[in-house]
């Protein structure tokens, strides 16, 4: 029996892009047509490779720099959940490069929210395995203010529970303007404790 059941939902993919650093304390995006993708993720990002250092999102597992597995190779977020951010801060839209976005995808509802481990599959085969909900952080917030005056501040509850997922390459594959991806999602109910 098959652990990952597809679903339905398809999504576009209308956005790609890439970090080149982390030297600013804004993000500097850079947009791109397609995407190559190897295990390590996108080649020329600042979030690729196999391992990577342990930061914020895992110090109670890990002392911060503590070589890890990387499974934040990508940041991928939702056209409609960014829709809503612009929204809440008062702004006609927010551009991905503010977020540092990687992939930006339209059609699947309450994107943020997909069980962890589904798999968002790719025409040629390319797939990328969800880690978990991508925490809104002050960067994105730095670069709205810069270019929005008095709208950045908010962006962190503005954007809480709508920052998208960060996820790492399980086949590699391109991806591509318009390309459409499936949703996968495991085939597990929801963990109840105690």
């Amino acid at each position: 029996m098959p652990a990952l059941i597809a679903t339905e939902h398809v999504a576009t993919v209308t956005w790609l892009g890439f970090v080149p650093h982390r030297d600013a304390p804004t993000i500097e995006t850079g947009a791109l047509a397609e995407m190559p993708l190897t295990w390590a993720g996108y080649e020329d990002d600042c979030h690729a490779g196999e391992t990577r250092p342990s930061c914020t999102r895992v110090l109670t597992q890990y002392k911060r720099d503590t070589e890890i597995r990387n499974t934040r190779q990508l940041a991928i977020v939702s056209a409609q959940e960014m829709a809503e951010i612009a929204a809440t801060l008062g702004l006609e839209a927010i551009n991905p490069r503010w977020l540092g976005a990687s992939v930006v995808l339209d059609g699947i509802p309450d994107f943020t929210h997909v069980p962890p481990s589904s798999r968002l599959q790719g025409p040629d085969g390319v797939t990328l395995t969800v880690d978990m909900l991508n925490q809104p952080c002050h960067f994105p917030a730095m670069t709205i203010e810069a270019a929005h005056p008095g709208h950045g501040k908010a962006f962190k509850p503005a954007a809480k529970g709508k920052r998208g997922v960060t996820a790492w390459v399980e086949r590699p594959g391109i991806l591509r303007l318009g390309d459409r991806v499936t949703l996968h999602i495991p085939g597990q109910r929801a963990w109840r404790a105690g």
